[in-house]
C-alpha cells in the first residue's frame, strides 16, 4: 500500500493554514439542517449563474484590452469579469473613485 509523504498535506498559503488549525480545535461543525441550507445554497447559485438579458457596451479599446487582460489575470471570460464588476458595484461592494 502506498504512503502518502507529509509534504503532500503542508498548507499552500496563510488561508489555508488558519483553516487547517480551526478544523484541528474542532470549530467545525455539522449543520442540523443540512437539506435545507444546502437547497439554499443552490438557489442562491442558480439566481447567481442566471443571466438572462443582453447589453451591448461601447468602450475605447484601450479599456476593451485592459479587461481582456483582468479577466486573463482572475482565469475569467471578460463578459464574467464585467458582468461580476456591475454587481458588485450596485451592490455597494464596489465603490467608484471621483
Amino acid at each position: 500500500m502506498d504512503t502518502f509523504s507529509p509534504e503532500a498535506f503542508e498548507p499552500i498559503d496563510e488561508e489555508e493554514r488558519e483553516l487547517i488549525a480551526s478544523i484541528e480545535r474542532d470549530e467545525w461543525h455539522p449543520v442540523a439542517n443540512f437539506e435545507q441550507e444546502k437547497a439554499k445554497a443552490m438557489a442562491a447559485v442558480r439566481n447567481t449563474i442566471k443571466k438572462n438579458k443582453r447589453i451591448n457596451l461601447r468602450l475605447t479599446q484601450k479599456d476593451y484590452h485592459q479587461i481582456q487582460i483582468k479577466a486573463i489575470e482572475e482565469g475569467l471570460p471578460y463578459q464574467t469579469l464585467i458582468a461580476s464588476i456591475i454587481h458588485k458595484y450596485l451592490n455597494g461592494s464596489l465603490i467608484a473613485q471621483r
